[in-house]
């Protein structure tokens, strides 16, 4: 089998690590400095912002997408080694638009997304201005398998009445967060293997609760924003969010 990769991918691997050099390695100590107010509750280090102005205007932005008008079209096998050389400073992948759960989201929208859906939450989130969160894991099942999950939305009218539990929610903490992928059983009659759905959900939406941060060994894992969540009753309109 081959493993090697492009000249361009390997030019492009050779300019990341560079930047990270220059404008990351020195700056993350400045980061958890700033990821704290007076009370201390985690806030947007104003560093991450200045870092990703730059990053952009490198043309450092958005490598996780493979072929498009907005993606590096990279292999994924070339994009394993551009995320390797980002993983080695936690805030890497932050500073080039390149952090979970974001890159799949903005997969998830950019190949299925209607063209509102795309203006709405893709369009921002391929800017960098706004966080998303992603739903599944729940505290009453073993949710690693999804046929497991017990959140539901049940459709009424014109609208999916949304209930369900959820914790290691990734991003929703971030105070920039707009929306969530929330998955949940939309088809209970179905085979298992199809009962389920992944719908938008507005973060602002009534119902969505954040009952706290999840802790890792005992350390607050807010910059990434795994959050217990509770939705109770919150009411999403069909044709706006359920097209996939």
């Amino acid at each position: 089998m081959e493993y090697e990769i492009s000249q361009k991918a390997q030019d492009l691997i050779n300019r990341v690590q560079d930047f990270i050099n220059k404008e990351v390695a020195h700056n993350e100590t400045l980061y958890h400095e700033q990821s704290k107010d007076a009370d201390g509750t985690w806030v947007v280090p104003p560093i991450m912002e200045e870092m990703k102005v730059k990053a952009r205007a490198a043309g450092l932005w958005n490598m996780f997408l493979p072929e498009s008008e907005n993606g590096a079209g990279l292999t994924n096998l070339e994009y394993a080694h551009l995320a390797e050389v980002m993983g080695a400073h936690g805030i890497s992948s932050e500073v080039f638009n390149c952090s979970a759960p974001d890159t799949g989201n903005m997969e998830v929208l950019y190949d299925f997304g209607t063209e509102e859906q795309k203006e709405e939450w893709l369009k921002p989130l391929l800017e960098g201005s706004i966080r998303s969160c992603f739903a599944m894991t729940e505290p009453g099942v073993a949710s690693s398998d999804a046929t497991n999950i017990a959140s539901s939305a049940v459709l009424d009218g014109d609208e999916y009445v949304i209930n369900g539990e959820k914790w290691w929610t990734s991003g929703a903490g971030d105070p920039r967060c707009k929306f969530i992928i929330f998955m949940c059983v939309t088809n209970p009659d179905n085979h298992r293997h199809q009962r389920q759905s992944q719908i938008l959900v507005p973060m602002d939406a009534e119902g969505v609760e954040v009952i706290r941060p999840m802790h890792v060994f005992g350390y607050d894992d807010a910059p990434h924003g795994h959050a217990h969540m509770k939705f109770t009753n919150v009411r999403v309109p069909k044709e706006q969010y359920d097209s996939w």
